[in-house]
């Protein structure tokens, strides 16, 4: 086997030279179990989640003893959707190795999926039995924890985010020489630079906690993305914002925006939650009541896809599972509603340019996304909503922190902010969550939605 080939190739991210390799390998040893096992990685990593199972399979039935190959499979059956098989090919690479730390993360994650919140924290605690330092582990048992409403549980596996060396919460993390406040001691006088860290999502949810640091007499830096910086002038107890990438003024402590729920102790009964905590602006706001000065229909806005990252493939699942195929809107489709599209990017755009000249039956939508320049604008548009019907990403959040009527619809897995079993949320009052019965079911999310729009007219 051309083993340095097969190696550089997987550590360079090139899959399809990797998978051919693994092909020449296995037509020269045909009865190698760990390449059946390994090219059933690199085929997950392609995302052919069939071929990969076909791979794992055969690894298997040429070792039965292969722990990691069981462990491999059920990863792939997750993709499939073929749970119950995933959560027996998990207990057999455990029966196989009790210490196989794959297969009870693996376990763990499908029990997530499953919605069974506890036994997937009774996975996460044997894997990390076994790996103690693992920062991976313990962040996705703050998940788990979150999502199970363990607040003070969850923040403290959550801030292991910061040791992850893999890097998959916070890609671009940085050092600075000033400590890190983390609510140990008083931050009165003190400047203290908040740092945004992930999506524009997470920085809308968690800037209010900048409000409650400038109370106890702080002075608050907050860096965000470009996009945000219009937007958060607004936010009260900010003295500087900066955009992310530029010089920093300076700051004698810092703080991630992720990390003051723990530095603030916040339980499920004390979440910040005074609602709106941004605004647009004037300017902007008169911009948009001169755009759209007056309306006789209710006036809905709909964002149905999430940013795709590019850079971040260990998402990409979750994405496309909480992402709505837009030909479904037609299902909620009302003459006597003036439907607004939120939904920025060049594909969605332009799918939903070619719904419309081919008569799909969908809402008929009013189009201004080409002049929403940054969120502020989003924000003045949403102003002028009665109402925003959302999946989950930024749109939802945004309208959430404007206090405006929010309709969140929600992938069955969902994610740990939205919790279970409810249909509210403690982080924003305003918002209503619409959660598929079962994975997949946007129809039926769907059609809750039309009932509610129609009660909502009467």
């Amino acid at each position: 086997m051309r083993i340095r080939t097969i190696i550089v190739a997987m550590c360079s991210g090139q899959w399809e030279a990797a998978l051919l390799s693994f092909d020449r390998a296995i037509t020269l040893q045909p009865y190698y179990a760990e390449a059946y096992c390994d090219r059933g990685i690199v085929l997950c990593k392609l995302r052919r989640w069939d071929g990969a199972l076909k791979s794992f399979d055969r690894a298997i039935m040429l070792r039965r003893d292969l722990a990691v190959a069981y462990s491999n499979r059920a990863f792939a059956l997750r993709e499939l959707e073929r749970f119950r098989e995933a959560l027996d090919s998990c207990d057999a690479a455990i029966a196989l190795n009790p210490d196989c730390v794959e297969a009870h993360c693996n376990r763990a994650s499908v029990l997530l999926v499953l919605q069974r919140v506890d036994e997937a924290v009774a996975s996460f605690d044997a894997a990390i039995a076994i790996e103690p330092d693992n920062a991976s582990m313990r962040v996705n048992r703050g998940l788990a924890r979150l999502l199970g409403g363990d607040f003070t549980g969850g923040w403290a596996d959550y801030e292991w985010r910061r040791k992850d060396a893999a890097g998959w919460v916070i890609h671009e993390k940085r050092d600075f020489h000033q400590p890190v406040w983390l609510g140990q001691s008083s931050p009165a006088g003190q400047r203290i630079l908040l740092q945004s860290e992930q999506g524009y999502g997470d920085t809308i949810q968690f800037c209010r906690y900048a409000t409650r640091l400038a109370e106890l007499g702080a002075i608050v830096i907050l860096e965000v993305p470009e996009a945000l910086v219009a937007l958060m002038q607004c936010l009260d107890g900010v003295a500087d914002i900066v955009a992310r990438g530029k010089p920093l003024p300076p700051f004698d402590r810092y703080c991630p925006l992720l990390s003051l729920p723990l530095a603030f102790q916040t339980t499920l009964s004390d979440v910040p939650a005074r609602i709106p905590y941004l605004s647009p602006g004037e300017e902007r706001r008169r911009r948009w009541n001169m755009k759209l000065s007056t309306h006789s229909r209710m006036r809905v806005g709909l964002a149905w896809s999430g940013a795709f990252r590019p850079g971040q493939p260990e998402l990409w699942s979750a994405n496309s599972r909480r992402n709505l195929p837009l030909h479904l809107l037609s299902l909620i489709n009302d003459s006597d509603i003036e439907f607004y599209s939120l939904q920025k990017g060049a594909q969605a755009e332009a799918e939903l340019a070619q719904l419309t000249a081919s008569n799909w039956g969908g809402p008929a939508m009013r189009d201004f996304t080409g002049e929403l320049h940054d969120f502020a604008d989003t924000a003045a548009l949403i102003e002028k909503l009665d109402l925003v019907i959302s999946v989950d990403t930024s749109v939802a959040h945004l309208a959430g922190a404007l206090g405006k009527p929010v309709w969140i619809l929600n992938r069955f897995d969902t994610c740990w902010r939205w919790m279970l079993d409810r249909n509210d949320s403690p982080w924003y009052p305003t918002a209503r969550l619409y959660r598929q019965p079962r994975p997949g079911d946007w129809e039926a999310v769907l059609r809750s939605v039309r009932a509610d729009l129609q009660l909502l007219k009467s």
